[in-house]
């Protein structure tokens, strides 16, 4: 089988990351599977952020979480809701929804339930986060679509916190995967992806002991 190739944040590389334009390019290039990240506003708007605080370039900062939809869109005119990857975005590709720890998970629930249907399947989609509670939330809510375990280092906690979740998705940090990890995780049916993997060299490598996903920045290395 075919490595994966995901956009991170879109194409975070080519674009603004977490926008519509990231998106788009990371299709322009190919990629399998679209990842982004998702942070709630004030007013329930569900929107594409990593960080939680959006800047402007005077360097004004406003919080997501303690700003409404229409602060945030003023400090940032690119700032892109959750609603319109749905109705922008087609469904050629798989995306791959991060779900920030601790944000709050109801509004996501319910736009992803308002857009399943003749467009998007729940096979387009995968739900992500690297809070154990939050994962186990969207999980049971909304049981038909795949979720990924992301933890960092340790095979125990993801391979243990997948079975909570009945998943074989696992993202783990490539920084901590070699081929003795790789090659046994593959071969007991796990689907690990590695991030941030922007060397194509190494996930061509990779490949060879099973490694399911490379999550990259720079897409357009891996054709």
């Amino acid at each position: 089988m075919a490595m994966k190739i995901v956009g991170h944040r879109g194409a975070r590389g080519l674009a603004p990351e977490n926008t519509i334009a990231s998106l788009q390019k990371a299709l322009e290039h190919g990629v399998d599977i679209i990842e982004f990240d998702l942070q709630v506003t004030r007013d329930d708007v569900v929107v594409l952020d990593h960080d939680g605080i959006i800047t402007d370039q005077s360097g004004s900062s406003l919080i997501i979480r303690d700003s409404t939809y229409a602060e945030l869109k003023a400090h940032k005119p690119d700032l892109a809701t959750l609603a319109e990857v749905f109705n922008q975005i087609a469904p050629s590709s798989t995306l791959y929804i991060e779900v920030k720890p601790g944000v709050v998970t109801a509004p996501i629930i319910q736009v992803i339930n308002d857009n399943l249907g003749s467009k998007w399947q729940a096979s387009h989609l995968l739900l992500a986060s690297k809070g154990r509670s939050t994962l186990l939330e969207l999980h049971k809510a909304l049981p038909q679509i795949d979720t990924v375990v992301i933890e960092a280092w340790s095979g125990i906690i993801a391979t243990h916190r997948a079975r909570q979740v009945g998943t074989k998705y696992i993202a783990m940090n490539q920084k901590f995967l070699w081929r003795p990890f790789i090659q046994p995780m593959s071969r007991r049916g796990w689907k690990l992806m590695a991030y941030t993997l922007n060397d194509a060299a190494k996930a061509k490598k990779w490949q060879k002991y099973g490694l399911y996903a490379a999550i990259t920045d720079y897409p357009d290395r891996f054709k």
